[in-house]
């Protein structure tokens, strides 16, 4: 598919030079954003079609097509786009000087007053994002899709879901839009984090990993006010995936019996995933969960895509065998690998993995009653085993 949005782009950066030149920055502003927001489309879609370079601030783009692939071309882009981000930050300031208010004499204190209550509050702000700090996950975990065995059906979804619309966003228009809130839902152990991980690697997005411990506070209100922080810091950093893993912890059916701040827990996730006022392009709920019938129902009902995960088959728990496994000496076959697989049926992939490490701990045990180890001659290099006195 053509990349149209460079080119798009740079016409309408042209028509903003036009009017900044005239001093019209009201609407010189408002086109330098528009082109910025299409030039970091263009720039995400990976120079897919064609890519136009173009000459000074000041004169018309030069219309020529360079290799996509060439690593000038995406640094004359960029350069050009801080150039034009720094020319829209220097236009809003001067647009915010001239419309705000001056100050009057008699209100003075008043002034003073709120000013004092502004830094309160941003300190509190301040405070409540540091705490949800750890919840940016800054490095990727290395996780890859081809490491996660079988769930071919839940990967394509969340591929649909989650990589699709970071990738080629111009695909979803008009009604086509993508998912707000996924759901994983299954038994333990199946991989619902460990897929988790591979979106966090694979996707271009920031990802915050909460639990119940990050969002709960032991001060009255502050566990609501850390809900709706961290729904405001992805909007600010979206592209944005916020992973809740056991959200039935959170937000469990309400009963009469429960705390008003449990509730209160509740009704912010409520409002913060489909309330009014809010704005939740770029933002991707992902929750996982053991126990998906006791979660309450509207919370349930804000997942539009609810995917199960179930236990592996003998395929998936063949390559979870090897996976697992790795890379330590063994002399197993195809065939043995096919014979324990169909001997665990009814196992997860956590049960799997524990199986495998007790197995390789196994020949370890023997040191415990060696007495003494005995060169064993090989034909390339000398090894050594224990011997136990009996």
């Amino acid at each position: 598919m053509e990349n149209r949005f460079i080119p798009q782009a740079i016409e309408i950066v042209t028509e903003a030079i036009k009017e900044d030149n005239s001093k019209n920055y009201q609407e010189a502003f408002r086109l330098y954003k528009k082109a910025l927001e299409h030039f970091m489309i263009g720039v995400k879609c990976t120079f897919a079609g064609d890519v136009h370079c173009f000459s000074e601030l000041t004169d018309l783009p030069s219309m020529c097509c360079t290799d996509e692939k060439n690593p000038t071309s995406k640094e004359i882009i960029m350069k050009r786009v801080e150039g034009y981000m720094t020319r829209a930050e220097q236009l809003r300031g001067m647009l915010e000087k001239e419309t705000a208010p001056k100050p009057v004499a008699a209100v003075v204190d008043m002034d003073k007053g709120d000013k004092e209550d502004d830094d309160e509050t941003d300190a509190e702000t301040a405070k409540l994002r540091g705490s949800l700090a750890s919840a940016v996950v800054s490095e990727k975990p290395n996780v890859k899709w081809d490491d996660v065995a079988g769930l071919d059906a839940a990967k394509e979804a969340l591929k649909e879901a989650v990589i699709l619309p970071a990738r080629f966003p111009q695909l979803f228009t008009g009604k086509r839009r993508p998912w707000k809130g996924i759901l994983l839902y299954g038994p333990p152990g199946t991989g619902k984090s460990y897929l988790a991980q591979a979106v966090a690697t694979e996707a271009d997005a920031t990802f915050f990993s909460v639990s119940s411990s990050s969002l709960v506070s032991k001060w009255q209100g502050e566990s609501e006010k850390l809900v709706k922080n961290l729904f405001e810091m992805a909007r600010e950093k979206k592209p944005a995936i916020i992973f809740i893993d056991e959200i039935d912890s959170l937000c469990s059916s309400r009963s009469e019996g429960e705390s008003d701040s449990t509730r209160r827990i509740k009704n912010e996730f409520l409002v913060q995933m489909q309330g009014i006022g809010n704005k939740h392009d770029g933002v991707l709920v992902l929750g996982a969960t053991n126990v998906p019938w006791e979660l309450d129902p509207a919370m349930r009902r804000r997942f539009e895509k609810r995917i199960y995960i179930p236990l592996p088959d003998i395929e998936a728990r063949k390559v979870m065998l090897g996976i697992h496994l790795g890379d330590t000496p063994n002399e197993l076959s195809d065939s043995n690998f096919t014979a324990i697989a169909e001997k665990t049926e009814g196992c997860s992939g956590s049960d799997i993995s524990v199986l495998v490490r007790d197995a390789l701990m196994e020949p370890l045990r023997k040191c415990q009653q060696a007495q003494f180890f005995t060169p064993v001659g090989l034909m390339t290099y000398r090894r050594y085993t224990c011997v136990a006195v009996f």
